[in-house]
């Protein structure tokens, strides 16, 4: 492969508008256009080229069931996974994490005090900020980390190929705690496991949420180099 200036600078271009947008219009997405973007994300590399990896896209009125129930299931304490979520963020990562919170919060003009308000607005998480589609990722049953890591990979390609169509899009590892609703109202295979899933659609540019762009820590933090 030779090397290309411009794809270059089209592919850091892409990269760099890629983020997290909780604001979506209403306009459905093409299927076209979501066809284009789940095929280009097929040559996402995976171990020995398994693609251990299944998604399924909710749109319409299977969507709009969704989004009408999971927020008071969740809020109930009703909740379901699939794989487990036991980590814990400690010292620079419970750093970030709550630097992200703010930067969020502080654009839609919600205090730290508020945590009723915050409460109600993590809920829509689970009316998927409106997004006219959803794709839920799932792995095999038998698969674990290192499948999931491939999963990673695959999903992140979509995301890309979704910016690069002009879409926004939102992975949620919230979703991944409705698994015991999700599933079943979209007909998920029980020996697939659900781990998250990701809003598409057209970013609202008016919202106060899609102005929060998070930091990223500095090349020098996380890249290191032994000749």
């Amino acid at each position: 492969m030779t090397a290309n200036p411009e794809f270059a600078s089209q592919f850091a271009e892409i990269a760099l508008q890629r983020r997290s947008i909780r604001a979506f219009m209403p306009d459905p997405v093409p299927r076209r256009v979501l066809d284009s973007v789940f095929k280009t994300a097929l040559r996402a590399p995976s171990n020995c080229n398994t693609q251990p990896w299944f998604v399924h896209v909710a749109t319409g009125a299977a969507l709009e069931s969704l989004r009408d129930e999971l927020p008071a299931r969740f809020a109930a304490g009703d909740i379901g996974v699939d794989h487990p979520y036991d980590g814990k963020y400690e010292g620079v990562y419970r750093d970030r994490q709550y630097a992200s919170a703010q930067v969020l919060y502080d654009a839609l003009g919600i205090q730290r005090e508020q945590k009723a308000e915050r409460q109600a607005w993590f809920l829509n998480n689970f009316r998927f900020f409106g997004a006219p589609a959803v794709a839920f990722f799932t792995l095999p049953g038998e698969f674990g980390l290192r499948e999931a890591c491939d999963l990673g990979m695959f999903a992140q390609t979509v995301m890309l190929g979704a910016t690069a169509h002009g879409l926004g899009s939102c992975p949620q590892t919230a979703l991944g705690f409705m698994t015991h609703v999700i599933k079943p109202a979209l007909d998920i295979p029980g020996d697939q496991k659900l781990l998250f899933g990701l809003s598409l659609g057209y970013p609202d540019r008016d919202a106060p949420e899609n102005n929060a762009v998070t930091g990223r820590a500095d090349l020098s933090d996380v890249v290191r180099f032994a000749s």
